[in-house]
């Protein structure tokens, strides 16, 4: 592509995203906060570039020495507009854009900050450690995790009850006071997670042994369950065996154990245990992911809404489970701003279902009413959802689209899972750990060896940020960018 032919192919798309920036300016999208329109700019013109593949293009600016526009997430339009302006392309100080890197990288450092705190002296990214209500949770610990790194602490409302997230919500609040290190609480609301519940010859049981190939009835309530002799799974939401058709795929236990819908019967559905990795067993109080079924229940739930009354009082962070759409949202809204005096926790919108991938940029524009919000990259249930071999590279999506809305993430799920729990890591999951330093923050989960997964974690973060630098990647046209349509939503 000779010089004045790509100058045109670059004037053509500059164009495009000055039209976009002007319409959104005009107040397209009204519910906006003023202090995310330059963000919410430029996620919308970063999703029209992503719609269509530009590698030929990038090519081009890459034999002539330019910017091939990689790694611009977080301020695509402006350096578009410099390339140009190396190409001998004059812009008045009105027409470049104001988003540019400085700003860009500024804006996501400030609302990572409001979100989780200062970056400690130690790493340069706050660590979320999930807290268990276990007899070792003490002052103490809290203390030793705040000094190893700990600048938010997860409460996972799906376990427990109030009395219980008050004694941790003290311990945390004492061990700031005692370290004179700031910690933020953090509160999962529970979501509508479908878990097993086993019944074996009428009987409640904790676990049961499975073969290959063993057929299983799944029910919708304990009655139903109770009825039969041998084994049977009933779900705590009823309704649920409605909405399987026979071959419907069933991954249970994150995945451990995968079953068929096999065939109907008058008290629920038959399922055929297809696949078992690890031991052969089922758990009551494991999950339950039903794929390619969309089956049409609130992400709020009754007991969500009643969890969210101490959440209102105690929280600096809710995270808001199994999110689908931008009504979804708005529903935890109606919730949270009942009052508008009264104090709400700042949002996370944990990213776990197929739906929730898809709709990420309506979501996105939806949350950008709030100063302040984030994203939670839930890799557990969403892998076992869109499979596990498309996970590295839908996180990869997600933080390419959370940058250009300036929006900082939590990169969560089974970080260092097996050094937490044993005391010795795998290679796979140092390598995940060493990639996670590309969000804004880590969740780790509870297990005996906490304090040396922090250690670990510190050590891996400071050595990315050592070495890292910002690779050149070729812009596809991107499935979640082909899927939006502007406008998106109406608030």
């Amino acid at each position: 592509m000779k010089t004045e032919a790509l100058k045109k192919r670059l004037g053509t798309l500059e164009a495009e995203l000055n039209e976009i920036k002007e319409t959104l300016e005009k107040g397209k999208l009204p519910w906006i906060h003023p202090g995310r329109l330059l963000s919410a700019i430029n996620l919308v013109q970063y999703l029209h570039i992503r719609k269509k593949s530009i590698v030929s293009l990038q090519d081009k600016l890459h034999a002539s020495g330019l910017s091939s526009l990689a790694s611009s997430e977080s301020h695509i339009h402006r350096q578009l507009q410099e390339v140009m302006l190396r190409l001998g392309h004059s812009f008045s100080r009105n027409n470049l854009n104001m988003c540019d890197a400085d700003w860009a990288g500024s804006k996501l450092q400030q609302n990572a900050a409001m979100l989780f705190g200062e970056k400690s002296t130690g790493s340069k990214l706050p660590i979320m450690v999930t807290l268990d209500s276990s007899a070792h949770l003490n002052e103490k610990a809290i203390c030793s995790l705040l000094k190893k790194g700990m600048r938010v602490a997860r409460i996972n409302c799906a376990h427990d009850h109030s009395d219980v997230w008050s004694k941790m919500v003290e311990l945390v609040r004492k061990a700031e006071k005692e370290t004179g290190i700031p910690c933020k609480i953090y509160m999962d609301l529970a979501g509508p997670k479908f878990r097993m519940n086993l019944i074996k010859d009428g009987v409640s049981v904790e676990k049961f042994k499975i073969e290959h190939e063993e057929r299983i009835l799944l029910t919708e309530t304990k009655s139903d369950a109770g009825k039969i002799a041998g084994k049977s799974i009933y779900c705590q939401i009823p309704g649920i065996t409605t909405f399987l058709k026979k071959g419907t795929t069933m991954m249970m236990d994150d995945g451990k154990t995968e079953a068929i819908v096999t065939g109907e019967t008058l008290s629920g559905r038959e399922i055929t245990i297809s696949r078992i990795s690890g031991k052969p067993k089922l758990q009551s109080g494991k999950g339950i992911n039903f794929l390619n079924t969309i089956i049409p229940i609130a992400s709020l739930t009754h007991e969500d809404i009643k969890a969210l009354d101490f959440v209102k009082k105690h929280a600096d962070l809710v995270g808001y489970s199994f999110v689908r759409t931008a009504d979804d949202l708005k529903q935890l809204h109606q919730h949270l701003y009942k009052q508008k005096t009264a104090k709400a926790p700042l949002l996370i919108i944990k990213i776990e279902t197929p739906e929730s991938v898809i709709n990420l940029p309506e979501l996105l524009l939806y949350a950008m009413q709030y100063p302040h919000f984030g994203v939670m990259i839930a890799r557990g249930d969403l892998a076992v959802e869109i499979g596990f071999e498309r996970m590295s590279e839908i996180q990869e999506e997600i933080l390419w689209i959370c940058e250009a809305a300036h929006t900082p993430v939590i990169w969560a799920t089974q970080v260092l899972e097996q050094l937490n729990k044993t005391g010795i890591a795998s290679r796979s999951e140092i390598t995940d750990a060493y990639k996670a330093a590309q969000a804004e923050c880590i969740m780790i989960n509870k297990g005996e060896y906490t304090p040396l997964v922090l250690d670990t974690l510190r050590d891996l973060v400071q050595r990315s940020h050592r070495h890292h630098f910002k690779k050149r990647y070729e812009m596809q046209a991107l499935g979640i960018a082909i899927n939006f349509k502007f406008p998106a939503i109406t608030k």
